[in-house]
């Protein structure tokens, strides 16, 4: 049988190792301590990152939404002045349906 690398659970827990391997033992659960208080710290900011990024996101689906209705009203305002009798020469040749046709929307989700 090959001889054992290491110490054994015997030789660790004799005199003098055994204050060396508490000493590590202690100096390790400190580190294993602080890094899951940091990983913790880590997920609760992310998390409010993203509660936040939501907000905005709400906020701006709103104030697109509110846009849209604003430029579908000045469209439908722009054709009535356009058609009227008084302002006809001004748009002759002009396609004014298709000049204010609705771009194609980009869908980014």
């Amino acid at each position: 049988m090959p001889p054992k690398k290491g110490k054994s659970k015997k030789d660790i827990e004799s005199g003098e190792d055994s204050d060396e391997y508490r000493k590590k033992r202690d100096r390790n659960n400190l580190a294993v301590k602080r890094s899951r208080v940091k990983s913790k710290q880590k997920t609760q900011e992310t998390m409010s990152r993203v509660n936040q990024l939501k907000q905005e996101n709400s906020v701006l689906e709103e104030k697109v939404k509110s846009l849209t209705q604003e430029l579908g009203f000045l469209k439908e305002l722009f054709l009535a002045h356009a058609s009227n009798s008084a302002n006809q020469s001004k748009f002759e040749g002009i396609d004014l349906e298709q000049l204010l046709k609705d771009p194609p929307e980009n869908d980014n989700t």
